[in-house]
């Protein structure tokens, strides 16, 4: 039998691609299913950064690219940067990426080792667990609470940093909680980061322009104290509706940026090039389309929110940024995967079971309200239904 490496035994990977795929695979038999598992928007990519791939194509844009992207998107990608947020970024620490996981993956590889911790948030995207074990180092969850409105907890935070802690991952707007954290608890941290001289932070802002309730954005790359060890994650999938382009970027520190060239050299050589170009319009052109969809997904929200705590045994905080709900589920007496497993099943709505997001995720589900109105509130209904006939498994 072929050997294999024990690394691969400790890899995980994302359940709602396989929720996806059983939910796929139910609709094909003729099911009416609706998806409320999959975290992308249900909207098309803005026409005009569609016809800026086709113009690259027909311009003859088909070769590589450099492998940290064409120098126009990252001096875009600086400007965006500087125009929202005041943040100074040099294009020449700017990376252009195949999608957000690609950055996830080679800040933990860089800092992931045995002996080495990495500090991720639980309920958190789980990749960030996956690719810590599989580097071999610890994983430090740094629990996510409801009681905090899922946002995290500077204090909190900073207790769990050890002489081995070599990387903090942070998340906010946050998958899968739909919580932010406010700008006064993300200066404490700082604060308290500020004598962690060692740790280095991966800040993960993907859902950036996504906040209700006249919530702000908090870039990490605005704090001089820590600047030279924030990694900064960020991309286009969900800003623009371009989840399946596979665009994003990073910003690195100086002394980290050549070894993510290097990582990018051996991984994937460079991005696809029209991809790039799309990229270029979307960050340069209107920005209608954007406001558009986040202020539908702030219709839904409330709708969904609303629709959530009227189901028995079930409540649920408002979620002030993101595209997910996050319901407590703990009063239905149903564990959390066994009951989504049966909503997809039996009631044709399809949801992630907390647990897929960490420990602290048992008792609570997510729900993405990427999905139409009229969908979200069938799949409630249906919800409701199941929850009313159906005694805990």
């Amino acid at each position: 039998m072929l050997q294999t490496i024990a690394a691969f035994d400790r890899i995980g990977e994302e359940n709602a691609f396989a929720v996806l795929a059983r939910a796929t695979q139910l609709a094909a038999q003729g099911r009416d299913i609706i998806n409320l598992g999959i975290g992308q928007p249900d909207f098309r990519t803005p026409e005009h950064i569609v016809e800026a791939a086709i113009k690259a194509l027909h311009d003859g844009h088909h070769g590589y690219t450099p492998a940290t992207g064409i120098l126009p998107l990252r001096e875009a990608v600086a400007a965006d940067l500087q125009k929202r947020f005041g943040a100074r970024v040099s294009p020449d620490e700017v990376m252009i990426m195949p999608g957000g996981k690609p950055t996830m993956f080679m800040s933990i590889l860089m800092f992931g080792e045995p002996g080495a911790e990495i500090m991720y948030p639980d309920p958190g995207f789980p990749i960030y667990r996956s690719m810590i074990e599989y580097t071999g180092a610890t994983p430090v969850p740094v629990p996510i609470r409801e009681e905090n409105n899922f946002a995290f907890s500077a204090e909190e935070t900073l207790k769990l940093i050890t002489p081995r802690t070599r990387l903090l991952i942070l998340n906010s707007p946050a998958n899968p909680t739909g919580g932010v954290t406010p700008k006064t608890e993300v200066d404490k941290l700082v604060a308290g980061l500020e004598r962690h001289p060692d740790v280095a932070i991966m800040s993960d802002e993907i859902y950036d322009h996504m906040l209700y309730d006249g919530e702000t954005h908090v870039c990490l790359l605005t704090y001089p104290s820590i600047r030279d060890r924030v990694i900064l994650l960020n991309g286009w999938s969900k800003t623009y509706a371009m989840t399946g382009w596979r665009l994003g970027y990073a910003v690195w520190p100086g002394r980290l940026y050549d070894y993510a060239r290097k990582l990018a050299v051996n991984l994937h050589s460079c991005v696809n090039a029209s991809a790039q170009f799309a990229g270029l319009a979307a960050l340069t052109g209107p920005q209608d389309a954007v406001a558009k969809m986040v202020a539908e997904f702030d219709r839904r929200r409330k709708v969904v929110v609303e629709g959530l705590n009227k189901l028995p045994g079930v409540s649920c905080k408002m979620p002030k940024g993101a595209f997910y709900a996050f319901p407590n589920v703990k009063r239905t007496g149903w564990k959390a995967k066994t009951l989504a497993s049966s909503l997809l099943e039996d009631a044709g709505v399809a949801v992630i079971g907390g647990p897929d997001f960490g420990i602290l995720g048992e008792g609570y589900m997510r729900l993405s309200y990427a999905n139409s109105t009229e969908n979200i509130l069938r799949a409630l209904e249906r919800m409701g239904d199941f929850l009313a006939s159906r005694k805990a498994a």
